[in-house]
């Protein structure tokens, strides 16, 4: 059996996700990461990233088509899964208990943990003088590399409208780049 690292995302969830775990190991920093940043809370990005991990998996055992690019599909779980949230005020585990997981006790250290993995960085200062759409959007396009599709799907806009937010911020971002010079 080859290397997990060796192995592209497709590869490792095809066999209705027997090699589940590497997939989760090689994106569950980046997920918790982007979640915790767009919900403030490590203990509610800890539960939304089991839900969409669980959801993932649950796809892969049911025989789901694997998509090309398997790391922008979870994070359109994901976007599905804060959207849900959102609406509900409340995170659902309907994926992870048909799975019969046990819900995450998190200790105080993993929580700030967690919190940690989004800190103040020079990224965040210099997109903290942009607009939330744009800021948004810039942030999942770039840091997290998540497609322009799936960027509009998890802000319910369309495609056009996500590409001008990026472009903008991008923008943006580059004329403060060039005044702090």
């Amino acid at each position: 059996m080859p290397r997990a690292d060796l192995v592209s995302d497709a590869e490792l969830l095809h066999d209705h996700g027997t090699q589940f775990g590497d997939f989760y190991a090689r994106h569950e920093r980046r997920l918790l990461a982007y979640l915790v940043r767009r919900t403030g809370r490590g203990e509610v990005a800890a539960d939304l990233s089991a839900e969409v991990f669980a959801a993932a998996l649950a796809a892969c055992r049911r025989g789901a088509p694997i998509p090309d690019v398997p790391v922008a599909w979870l994070f359109a779980i994901a976007n599905h899964k804060l959207a849900d949230g959102v609406r509900r005020a409340r995170v659902e585990d309907n994926a992870r208990r048909k799975l019969q997981m046990r819900a995450l006790e998190l200790t105080r250290g993993q929580v700030s943990e967690i919190e940690g993995l989004y800190g103040e960085s020079e990224v965040d200062s210099l997109v903290r003088g942009l607009s939330a759409d744009q800021r948004q959007a810039v942030l999942a396009y770039v840091v997290d590399e998540c497609a322009y599709s799936d960027i509009a799907a998890g802000l319910q806009c369309s495609e056009s409208v996500v590409r001008k937010r990026v472009s903008r911020g991008l923008a943006r971002l580059r004329l403060r780049l060039e005044e702090a010079r």
